[in-house]
């Protein structure tokens, strides 16, 4: 039965013995049929795991949201035919907060085997350096982008913490982090608890949880760094 690998990928330029188990070179060495956002990221990061990939010989299917849902489900043909197969995300671990998470529902429906690989989350990693409730926590991705939407999504996800005990995690792109950081310190409570970890993994990594109040005093720059914002009581 063919298998169908998550390989995840760095969170950013870093040494991939740090994130990434030696196995995950094995496996993704031996492949030859990859799931992938974007090719040319893909063939770097195929390099950095083994400079003697020969990316010539590899076959990529580019899974992104202009993919219709007939041409996904060719991408797993090579299965099919008795080749494994594996995910590539661009950032992190495939199928979360990924289009990834569609190829897996194709490949489970059809029996085949889906094999996680270890590798870094910022959901996950940066909810256990935030001291938040980590039994109960919600990923909610991407808030509206205008700015009344998003203060009422803001202090919807801070009723749920304080009604449900629940930590609420989403994230912005990069670019906009500052206007977000700004949204969050005007729409919440002054004793709010807010995380911010930034560069996850890399040399730059920030992690830091401080009072809604506390925050104001002492903004951090977010600009053009990867980030994920975490809310608690």
């Amino acid at each position: 039965m063919s298998t169908l690998y998550l390989i995840p990928t760095s969170l950013g330029e870093t040494d991939f013995n740090r994130i990434l188990p030696s196995l995950n070179t094995e496996i993704v060495t031996a492949l030859r049929y990859f799931i992938v956002e974007d090719i040319r990221t893909a063939r770097r990061f195929l390099k950095k795991v083994n400079q003697a990939i020969n990316i010539d010989e590899l076959t990529f299917f580019v899974l992104n949201q202009h993919t219709s849902p007939e041409e996904l489900s060719d991408f797993l043909k090579p299965m099919f035919d008795g080749n494994d197969m594996g995910v590539l995300s661009e950032a992190g671990c495939p199928a979360i907060a990924d289009p990834g998470a569609d190829v897996v529902a194709i490949a489970q429906r059809n029996d085949f085997t889906v094999v996680p690989l270890v590798g870094p989350s910022s959901i996950l990693l940066s909810l256990m350096a935030s001291g938040f409730n980590g039994q109960s926590f919600a990923f909610v991705g991407y808030l509206p982008i205008q700015p009344g939407e998003r203060s009422k999504a803001l202090k919807r996800l801070e009723s749920r913490v304080y009604s449900e005990s629940q930590s609420q995690i989403f994230i912005e792109t990069p670019y906009r982090n500052m206007k977000m950081l700004e949204e969050i310190l005007q729409s919440l409570q002054p004793n709010t608890k807010l995380c911010i970890a930034v560069d996850i993994t890399l040399e730059t990594e920030f992690i830091k949880t401080k009072t809604i109040k506390e925050w104001k005093n002492n903004l951090p720059d977010l600009n053009k760094r990867p980030c994920i914002f975490l809310i608690y009581k």
